[in-house]
């Protein structure tokens, strides 16, 4: 009975990982596996350890399979190196959490040596933005979401996303190295069998970038989509992703006491990222992620 259990659940295993797109979405429950996609590794050496009891070459090659798939699927992550390089610019997103106390103490350590950061669920007016106006002389802001740069902003506008309230926003920043359009955005919250009006926010944002001509292009803030989520493949490509490009292991950012998955992203296209990881938030529930790249 163990030794069949043991095939039966690494068969199973095997195919969640290896094709977990096919699987039917459930409602929105599928989507939101595919969001700790890389923690159901976690069961291979279980069942590894369960097939070593039993004695059988049979079940022990039956548990090495998910163990297989799970490394071909994300052994180059763990073992990714930044490229490195000169960079042109630094940047940061973080959602600060829409009630923070310490929200000031999170963006004044996410922001040191940064050229560009993008805050989501701000308080109009409280400690994070005041802190930031302080600090960068330059910034646009809708409602809870905005940047701050240390480069000239030319261009503004708020982005509709398709929500009933404003969460996303446009400018262009005037780099030494050129024009920089950047994109801040907070789409809708996904979860189980909820994920309809995060899906229409994120299809919404992958058409917006679509038509977008600008050379060079970033897209940061609270997708609330992870790195391994079916959904984001409208969006990734055309975009790269800085963290799985440039970064160093899963780069996961919720919630920060122990993130299992990543819903905060730097994405781009026309430049190149150089490095990229996480940095944790004082009082907020997400971790920043953080990168610098090049133009």
């Amino acid at each position: 009975m163990l030794r069949w259990s043991i095939v039966v659940a690494a068969g199973v295993l095997s195919l969640v990982l290896g094709g977990h797109w096919l699987l039917p979405e459930l409602g929105g429950f599928t989507p939101v596996l595919e969001s700790v996609l890389p923690w159901l590794g976690v069961a291979t050496p279980i069942l590894l350890v369960g097939a070593l009891f039993t004695r059988s070459w049979q079940v022990i090659t039956a548990a090495l399979v998910p163990v297989t798939v799970w490394a071909f699927m994300f052994g180059p992550t763990l073992l990714h190196s930044p490229p490195g390089g000169l960079s042109d610019v630094s940047v940061a997103t973080l959602n600060v959490g829409a009630t923070n106390a310490q929200s000031a103490q999170a963006v004044q350590t996410v922001s040191k040596g940064r050229d560009l950061i993008a805050v989501q669920e701000l308080t109009p007016g409280g400690p994070a933005a005041k802190f930031l106006n302080e600090h960068f002389p330059y910034n646009y802001r809708i409602a809870t979401v905005g940047l701050w740069s240390r480069f000239p902003i030319l261009e503004t506008r708020k982005v509709d996303i398709g929500l009933d309230w404003a969460r996303a926003l446009r400018a262009v920043v005037k780099t030494p190295r050129g024009k920089l359009t950047v994109y801040v955005m907070h789409l809708a919250s996904a979860r189980p069998g909820q994920t309809d009006l995060r899906d229409e926010t994120l299809a919404k944002a992958g058409k917006i970038v679509d038509r977008d001509t600008s050379e060079h292009l970033l897209l940061l803030g609270d997708l609330n989509t992870a790195t391994t989520d079916r959904k984001r493949a409208g969006l990734v490509p055309p975009l790269s992703d800085a963290q799985q490009e440039a970064g160093e292991g899963f780069g996961f950012t919720w919630p920060a006491s122990f993130p299992v998955t990543r819903p905060d992203h730097i994405l781009y296209r026309g430049l190149t990222a150089t490095s990229a990881g996480v940095e944790q938030a004082a009082g907020s529930d997400h971790r920043a992620a953080v990168a610098s790249l090049r133009l």
